[in-house]
């Protein structure tokens, strides 16, 4: 687990609501207060959508939405005159790139031990901190994978030009 401390709000924030830097991440749930508190489930429902359009959504049947379906909605909640009193937005990275991550790492592990890599987004009002985090079904004492997760997300950050502090 490691904590990015985001430098500079309203870059992060373009980046996070205009711009498709995060589309990729899965949605777990997300929260912001503004005058009220809205909550977001990312569960996905393909009930919804027609068979065509259900069958291409090869990513989402993970059984969580994609941040690109859900940025519009979460934008509107934003916008107005007051910046939001706090939000919380938990991504997780999509099946085949922990997959990716695994074999790229040369990692000790299988895509059945690991519920899922975790990307926790928090605003308190004045800042904004990145918080990573691995979720595993099987007890292990090895880190491994936790500190590959950390440096793909510095890589990440870096390549994506958001300013951070450890």
């Amino acid at each position: 687990m490691r904590s990015f401390q985001i430098q500079d709000n309203l870059g992060f924030m373009k980046k996070l609501l205009t711009d498709d830097t995060f589309d990729t991440f899965l949605l777990s749930e997300a929260s912001i207060t503004t005058f009220a508190t809205f909550q977001i489930d990312g569960s996905f429902h393909p009930d919804y959508l027609n068979t065509a359009e259900a069958e291409q959504l090869t990513v989402e049947k993970s059984g969580y939405t994609l941040w690109k379906r859900v940025r519009p909605f979460f934008y509107d909640l934003t916008k107005g005159r007051h910046t939001p009193l706090r939000f919380a937005v938990v991504f997780r990275l999509a099946p085949h790139n922990v997959e990716k991550l695994i074999r790229q790492g040369g990692l000790p592990f299988h895509e059945e031990q690991i519920d899922c890599l975790f990307l926790n987004i928090r605003f308190d009002g004045k800042a904004i901190t990145c918080v990573s985090g691995v979720s595993m079904k099987t007890f292990t004492l090895d880190r491994s994978l936790e500190h590959a997760w950390d440096e793909m997300l510095e890589k990440f950050f870096r390549q994506k030009q958001i300013p951070f502090l450890s």
